[in-house]
C-alpha cells in the first residue's frame, strides 16, 4: 500500500459505553444504536459489544469512550480506545 492509498483509508470511529475491565490489557464496550421496524415504526436499541485494546489502568466500568479500528491483535481484538468522552 501506497502513502497516498493510505491516507484515503477510511478508519471506523465509535462512542461507548465501558462493561468490562477484568481482561489484561482489553476493556469490553457497548455501542447502543436505535433501528426501526420497517412495518411498524417503533424504535428499538440494538447493542454490540466491541473488545478494544488499553494499556493504562485509568478506565472503569461506566467509563464513556471513543475507539477507533487498527490492526487485528488477536482473533477479536481490532479496536483501540482513543480517550474519555
Amino acid at each position: 500500500m501506497t502513502k497516498e492509498q493510505e491516507n484515503n483509508k477510511i478508519i471506523r470511529r465509535f462512542n461507548g459505553i465501558v462493561v468490562t475491565t477484568g481482561m489484561n490489557n482489553t476493556v469490553s464496550v457497548r455501542v447502543d444504536s436505535v433501528k426501526m421496524h420497517p412495518t411498524y415504526k417503533k424504535r428499538y436499541t440494538v447493542s454490540k459489544k466491541y473488545l478494544c485494546d488499553y494499556r493504562k489502568d485509568d478506565i472503569e466500568v461506566g467509563d464513556k469512550v471513543e475507539f477507533e479500528e487498527i490492526r487485528p491483535i488477536s482473533k477479536k481484538k481490532r479496536w483501540r480506545i482513543i480517550n474519555k468522552v
